[in-house]
């Protein structure tokens, strides 16, 4: 079975307050946070080389986004969500929809899709199943869910807050298996790790990355990014964050705050782990990883080792989400609504594209030639090359 490729933050019960706490530093450290007297201001922006063009080909529209919105692209179709519960297909080609449908609910996680099947998670702990803009099928969750579900080979898969991993039939809701981990005090409630490579779906369950059989939920190995530290629930916390670099078996993951580090999926081995202070994923090309930190400083690192290969703070402050690899540059969403386009040799700035300015919602995507962003106010952009 060939597979195609949590996270605003969860408590558990006895920790309420915690969980807004680290809510609120998503983008800071600990440290800054209490020891910073004035909010820090965002870098100004610098001239751009323009040495790679784009322009705007279309724009939609979605509800305002503040859940961890997955973009999802099969083939020409990209699949979008709103808070207020709305999910469309669009064809990346046009912008126009395909299909579009609202699952009654506010939307807390989503979306997966495999091109047939699309689901989203609702704040009301179920999962949402739609086909062709209908709803056919939805299950009740255990706990909340903050990943998007993971869809493929005829089922669709969800991470829950719990760290609970589930699998249910793509066609009937009916659940297949759940395997359960020991639960920790909290969990980020941002987009963690739910992929596949090859027959093997790869999870990150806390600190770890863990290979799962996707036919039972069997642990076939599992590989350590991060281990929890500290003497409190607050300073222990070590989450897988979401997106990922994948080359082939190795897949490089972000652990909350803590370090970035690289895993071979086949032996499910540990390659290297270096300290890295971020709270978004990272993406990448067969030479380097891509990453924000928490400030906003904006690193590459050399996959085969970890060693860094640049680093740039002309965006430092700015609220960065997490890279993606296109053509020749790296491009980065910011708070205030631009997408940066940055080289991938050494970090300068090569183009800035313009949306509503209510800030990146999500990390952009590519479709085919066509780069995808979503702002927090639900407008949907399209960008090709010139």
């Amino acid at each position: 079975m060939i597979f195609k490729p949590f996270r605003p933050l969860a408590s558990v019960l006895r920790a309420p307050l915690a969980i807004v706490f680290i809510a609120s530093l998503s983008g800071c450290s600990v440290f800054s946070f209490f020891s910073s007297p004035t909010k820090p201001q965002p870098a100004t922006l610098q001239a751009v080389s323009g040495v790679v063009s784009a322009k705007q080909a279309w724009a939609s529209r979605i509800g305002p986004v503040t859940f961890p919105l997955d973009i999802n692209v099969s083939g020409s179709t990209v699949f979008v969500a709103g808070n207020d519960g709305s999910v469309a297909a669009l064809d990346a080609r046009t912008g126009g929809d395909v299909w579009r449908t609202t699952v009654g609910a506010p939307i807390a996680a989503g979306v997966g899709s495999d091109g047939k099947v699309a689901a989203v998670v609702t704040q009301a702990n179920e999962v949402v199943a739609i086909q062709d803009g209908r709803e056919i099928w939805r299950q009740k969750l255990n706990a909340q869910a903050y990943t998007s579900p993971f869809v493929a080979g005829g089922r669709v898969f969800v991470l829950a807050a719990d760290r609970s991993v589930n699998a249910f039939d793509g066609q009937t809701g009916r659940k297949l298996w759940t395997q359960q981990r020991p639960t920790e005090p909290l969990v980020l409630r941002q987009s963690g790790v739910l992929l596949a490579v090859g027959d093997t779906l790869v999870v990150g369950l806390s600190g770890r990355l863990a290979g799962l059989n996707p036919s039972n939920g069997s642990i076939r190995w599992e590989a350590p990014i991060a281990s929890p530290r500290g003497i409190n629930d607050v300073e222990r916390l070590v989450d897988l964050v979401g997106r990922v670099s994948r080359d082939g078996d190795i897949v490089c993951a972000r652990a909350f705050q803590a370090s970035i580090g690289c895993v071979n999926t086949a032996r499910g081995s540990l390659l290297w782990t270096k300290p890295a202070n971020g709270a978004e994923g990272i993406h990448g090309d067969d030479r380097f990883l891509f990453g924000t930190e928490s400030d906003g400083v904006v690193l590459a690192w050399r996959r085969a080792d970890g060693e860094r290969a640049w680093t740039t703070d002309n965006l430092r402050y700015r609220h960065l989400t997490a890279p993606l690899v296109v053509g020749r540059s790296v491009a980065i969403g910011d708070s205030a609504g631009f997408i940066h386009l940055l080289s991938r040799e050494d970090g300068a700035a090569l183009n800035r594209l313009t949306t509503d300015g209510s800030g990146i919602a999500a990390a952009p995507t590519l479709a085919g030639n066509t780069l995808i962003a979503v702002t927090r106010n639900g407008g949907v952009y399209g960008f090709v090359p010139e």
